[in-house]
């Protein structure tokens, strides 16, 4: 396995003495692949063909498809070692990578011949591959771009490892309860994970709280010692992230936690049974779920210890790896690019400093420089709220050498800043690591700001408005640092693999060049004028409605029309994201409805979808106050099925699959100047959807390709806003001023959609009408006119379809492919863009 803990110590300290992985070539033709599917079953599951179920066939196909995979993995692994190329290290808290299965053997070319040689045993693989659970290792956009990426890392051949947290529960699985959020565990895990491999050899200490203390040795100057109170060990499972056409494979290292001594045995034999298992629960906990609630202290000091756990096992595993092969960390920065993704792995910042310094002996200058050298960072929010912040007893008491050196750290910057700077006390104060009016509290943000040669926005919006905002006087201090890097989806999964039906269709019509290049989708935009092809495209696009509908049904007992407008908004509830504006306007729609049905209404399918934080009361409201209006007007004759609600429960990456296809209207309303970028926006697009959105995000961008004449923007800017804001808005003089906000809000108010329980949602509403924060009054009126325009350009198919067309043909620029080039010519400097010598 590509494993250099494996190797003898004299191969692993010099990668040229290895010896070559030269596998027999393995036959991908059905016959071959039929046998070896039937193999696995017996030898690996000790099952026969009478017997096995259709897990049993599962686990079997991707133990076969696995055994490819690993050559090439094992190949790639001794070529990035034999040429010592830099590697990229790319640290989330989320990897959202979804079934697996379907992925590798489309990467491979397998499709085809893995579903005949299936056949033969009278396996469907769609119902295979159905099976598959999604690995519940995110939540939503951060964890899903993080998945791209390492897809697109192994597809344009940029050496990569992916660093994470093994989550044995996940988020959470989500269910629907009288119309309520209940969440529920996880457990992905339950019946193995046929693509993992542990690594029990590759195993780390990870150290909490204790004391550090001063060590003087003879012939060398005074050093720190941390002596932690508490230990656990990190212990790393691997799964091969395989590239397109298999050309190279990548590693994704998740970490799981276990306890150094798994039972008290002294506790046990007295009697205390549960408690000798304490200190093993307490470890484990660490890896259990993701984002564990922080309303309160346990939960914040749970989200500490998980950010740091994964942290240093990650950067303990990079120095590791690179001592094998280099006999100095002067050069770490040469040969490492770490990429922080989010503030979730800042206390990297700290952690290799003491690695450096306090462990290897470097001169803290020097350790200094090949930190900044080392790290990236990529920011993806602009809420200040969301730059995470932790209490500095907590964080003291958890980490103490940590907090240490960020003291230090923040001394230097100080420092820096009014000497070299000549910044100002208030301006010191906005870039110090430490927030001292707000109950003195670390500022992760800062750290991985100051810590990194590079910082990425995911947009050009969100670029200038870090500059602007969240960053602005570190910008001012750094004003080299802050770069755009717009985000990207894979189209492998968002095309490829999720609408076969239209990349035949574009095959025929085009050939198959955009598959290695998606600039080449462009090649497909005169055909918008085409009416044979544009049927033809509108023909796809029904069958993926019908797909869907077919799932609602299943799921939601609810019949909805694919000959109506699909609608849909699919993404984490947040206040921000306005799921509430859309819900009240689909309000708003139903009361047009009723009022004047002899009106020539557009049919339309309202589909919602998306976790809530378990902790965040007004997103959970949200997804009630979904639940009930669509309860209402599903049920009411009087609406003649014109209009349906549907909320979707447990949105996943398999779920999103079949959702994105099927999309007619894109839905992203986010306030102007709060989306970092999105990624929904380009799925849905690639895929054939008219967008209705603010300039917000990628929005700005996409705008940009697809045409002004191809998107549907309505509502304030981000200037805008925020003067709004600055001048005190409140939301009430405009409901007054909009009569059908005024009536949706009245009716929501007095209990339409809330039965015995009338102001069940006065606490959304009340926001709304009096500093309208999220600027939903703000944006109605504009957002109503937009969405009745869309009902006028349904009746014009040919308009419509045409759009719709010129919205996949000019995506191509949003493939993460792209994304990914930039990262590595610009900041990396790896893969094709390494510099030699």
């Amino acid at each position: 396995m590509p494993n250099d803990a494996t190797l003898p110590t004299a191969e692993a300290a010099n990668p040229m003495r290895r010896a070559t992985h030269n596998p027999l070539p393995r036959g991908n033709d059905a016959d071959t692949l039929a046998l070896e599917i039937v193999e696995k079953l017996t030898y690996s599951l000790g099952k026969t063909t009478g017997v096995a179920r259709m897990y049993d066939w599962m686990d079997a196909t991707c133990l076969a498809v696995r055994d490819r995979i690993i050559d090439h993995w094992i190949s790639s692994t001794q070529k990035v070692n034999k040429d010592q190329s830099k590697r990229v290290c790319y640290l989330s808290m989320e990897f959202l990578i979804g079934r697996l299965l379907r992925d590798a053997i489309n990467n491979l070319g397998l499709a085809e011949p893995v579903k005949q040689a299936l056949a033969r045993y009278g396996v469907e693989l769609d119902l295979v591959e159905l099976l598959e659970p999604d690995a519940a290792l995110g939540n939503g956009g951060l964890g899903r771009l993080a998945a791209c990426f390492m897809e697109s890392m192994a597809s344009t051949e940029v050496p990569a490892f992916g660093y994470g947290i093994r989550y044995v529960h996940g988020f959470f699985r989500q269910e629907i309860a009288d119309g309520a959020q209940v969440e529920l565990p996880e457990d992905w895990l339950a019946h193995g994970n046929p693509w993992e491999f542990e690594r029990r050899e590759t195993a780390y200490e990870i150290g909490f709280g204790g004391k550090v203390t001063m060590v003087e040795e003879p012939g060398r100057p005074p050093r720190c010692v941390w002596r932690p109170a508490e230990r656990v060990l990190a212990v790393a499972f691997d799964t091969p992230i395989v590239g397109w056409r298999g050309k190279h494979v990548n590693t994704l290292r998740l970490w799981s936690a276990q306890a150094l001594d798994p039972i008290l045995l002294d506790a046990f034999n007295s009697g205390d049974h549960i408690g000798a298992l304490l200190e093993s629960n307490r470890a484990e906990a660490i890896t259990r779920v993701l984002y564990p609630a922080d309303s309160h202290q346990a939960g914040q000091e749970l989200r500490l210890r998980q950010e740091f756990f994964f942290s240093s096992a990650s950067l303990q595993d990079i120095v590791r790896r690179h001592l094998q092969t280099y006999d100095t960390l002067a050069n770490l920065g040469d040969k490492v690019s770490i990429q922080l993704n989010d503030t979730h792995p800042a206390v990297s910042v700290a952690e290799l400093m003491r690695i450096l310094v306090d462990i290897h002996g470097m001169e803290w200058d020097e350790a200094w420089t090949v930190t900044q050298a080392t790290f990236s960072y990529t920011n993806h929010t602009l809420l200040p709220e969301a730059l995470e912040t932790w209490p500095i007893h907590l964080f003291e008491r958890l980490l103490p050498r940590q907090m240490q050196i960020i003291y230090a750290i923040n001394a230097d910057i100080i420092r820096h800043a009014r000497q070299d700077k000549g910044l100002s006390d208030g301006e010191v104060s906005a870039i110090s690591l430490i927030d001292e009016d707000n109950g003195r509290r670390v500022r992760m943000g800062q750290l991985a700001f100051v810590g990194s040669h590079a910082v990425n926005g995911v947009s050009a919006l969100h670029s200038d408005l870090m500059k602007e905002t969240v960053f602005h006087d570190l910008h001012r201090l750094f004003p080299e640092r802050i770069e755009n890097k717009t985000n990207g989806v894979t189209p492998r999964r968002w095309l490829f693999e999720c609408n076969p039906g239209l990349c035949s269709l574009i095959d025929e019509t085009i050939g198959t060049a955009y598959r290695d290049d998606l600039d080449r989708l462009i090649d497909l935009d005169p055909y918008a004028d085409d009416a044979s092809f544009r049927d033809r495209f509108a023909a796809v696009k029904f069958a993926n409605k019908q797909r869907l509908a077919k799932v609602i049904e299943e799921r939601l007992a609810t019949y909805v029309d694919p000959k109506a407008i699909f609608d849909i908004q699919v993404k984490r509830i947040h206040e921000y994201k306005r799921q509430l504006m859309n819900i009240i306007e689909t309000v708003a729609l139903y009361d047009q409805i009723r009022s004047s049905p002899h009106l020539e209404w557009t049919p339309r399918v309202k589909v919602f979808a998306g976790k809530a934080a378990p902790s965040y009361h007004e997103a959970k409201e949200i997804i009630h106050l979904i639940n009930d209006v669509a309860s209402v007007i599903n049920a009411d004759p009087a609406v003649r099925n014109l209009l349906k609600v549907v909320f979707i429960p447990n949105y996943n990456v398999s779920l999103a699959e079949i959702i994105m296809p099927a999309a007619d209207i894109s839905e992203q309303i986010s306030t102007a100047g709060l989306e970092a970028s999105g990624t929904g926006n380009m799925k849905f697009a690639l895929n054939g959807a008219l967008t209705i959105g603010t300039l917000d995000g990628a929005n700005v961008e996409m705008q940009d390709h697809v045409g002004e004449d191809n998107m549907f923007i309505f509502g304030l800017k981000a200037d805008e806003v925020a003067r709004r804001r600055a001048d005190g808005h409140r939301g009430q003089p405009l409901i007054d001023q909009q009569p059908l906000l005024r009536a949706a809000l009245d009716s929501i108010e007095g209990g339409v959609f809330s039965e015995g329980e009338p102001g069940r949602y006065r606490s959304l509403t009340g926001s709304l009408r009096d500093r309208d924060w999220w600027m939903i009054a703000a944006d109605f009126d504009s957002y109503w006119q937009t969405q009745r325009r869309l009902d006028t350009l349904w009746h014009d198919k040919a308009d419509w379809n045409r759009i719709a067309v010129h919205n996949t043909a000019r995506m191509g620029w949003f493939s993460s492919d792209r994304s990914i080039g930039e990262y590595a010519r610009d900041i990396w400097h790896a893969g094709a863009f390494e510099k030699k010598g």
